[in-house]
């Protein structure tokens, strides 16, 4: 595995994390064809990756064939790394993840990422449909089923006697994705690289970082740690326009909150008005590390955070209403 880059004027690389978002006025057509314009502005501005996270059962995300829509942009690009951020294997066969990534990257060669998730990414009867049993719940299944999967793309063997076709013998980069420690012990124990989400789930950034890293094994693909650090970045030209359009992720963090799921929604003038202390109280800890406002309090606020977690690379997760907006929220950030 080789992860080695160019560097940005922050000394870091930057990437894409994509769930696909739909507008409430808008469409999941409409919200693919925005990403693959996103992803081809992404690699002309030197973004390193660009990846997609499988949910169902959730309105407003539209990457639940996370596979397909992998596929969808790498065929629109040339360059930049496309892949899964993450994958739930939960919900699928490890051969079936094989075959699937063992096509793309035999389409896409040198540029596809199987970035892994334990957590099924939906609720508890949505997991009954996609599973059709709850079985490969229980935490001590996941990693078995990392382990078999990984059998699948090792070197042919006589022995084998189920093979993944194509995916034997394809040096497919994998990682693990965690919001707790419990894949962060795993990543370390395997050698593998970790990412971690930090956009939703802060409170537990540190701890997963620093066990990772202390209990780090080298492995034949990866000699020393590696973290990768999902935040939410909302970049305009001036701290208000930014703090306006971050209202439309405090929205649906708020009815995150409320226990609803809705499509995204567009920016507000004022968010405290729309919900109570407690709840917004809720919110700016859910998206503590946000990193909003215009060039220079973006560019102040990251290198803070990167002076103090020393991550290897920030993958950006901007959930803007606007398309334009969007897609001048991630020029700004490149250019920093």
């Amino acid at each position: 595995m080789v992860l080695q880059h160019p560097r940005k004027n922050m000394g870091i690389p930057l990437s894409v994390l994509d769930l696909v978002m739909v507008n409430v006025d808008g469409s999941p057509r409409q919200s693919m064809q925005n990403s693959l314009n996103l992803a081809q502005h992404a690699e002309k501005w030197g973004y390193k990756r660009y990846w997609l996270a499988e949910h169902h059962n959730t309105k407003g995300i539209a990457s639940t064939a996370t596979s397909v829509l992998i596929g969808f942009i790498a065929s629109g690009t040339s360059t930049i790394r496309v892949g899964s951020g993450g994958v739930m294997l939960p919900n699928h066969s490890p051969l079936v993840i094989a075959e699937q990534f063992g096509t793309l990257e035999s389409l896409y060669p040198g540029r596809i990422d199987l970035g892994l998730g334990r957590a099924p990414g939906t609720d508890r009867m949505t997991a009954m449909a996609l599973r059709r049993s709850l079985d490969a719940e229980k935490e001590d299944d996941f990693p078995n089923s990392l382990i078999e999967l990984q059998s699948y793309f090792a070197p042919p063997k006589h022995e084998n006697k189920v093979r993944a076709t194509p995916g034997e013998g394809l040096k497919i980069p994998m990682w693990l994705l965690g919001s707790s420690t419990f894949s962060a012990q795993l990543a370390a124990m395997l050698g593998l690289p970790f990412a971690f989400a930090s956009h939703f789930a802060p409170a537990y950034m540190d701890a997963a970082i620093g066990i990772y890293r202390d209990r780090f094994q080298p492995s034949e693909t990866l000699k020393e740690p590696y973290v990768i650090t999902a935040v939410n970045v909302v970049a305009a030209g001036t701290d208000k326009e930014a703090n306006r359009l971050f209202t439309s992720i405090q929205l649906r963090a708020l009815a995150m909150i409320r226990g609803n799921h809705t499509p995204l929604q567009s920016p507000v003038n004022d968010i405290d008005i729309l919900c109570s202390k407690t709840e917004k109280h809720a919110v700016d800890q859910r998206l503590k590390y946000s990193f909003v406002g215009g060039p220079t309090t973006v560019k102040k606020d990251l290198q803070s955070f990167l002076e103090r977690t020393q991550v290897d690379e920030i993958m950006a997760v901007s959930h803007i209403y606007d398309h334009a907006a969007r897609l001048r929220s991630y020029e700004i950030l490149s250019s920093l």
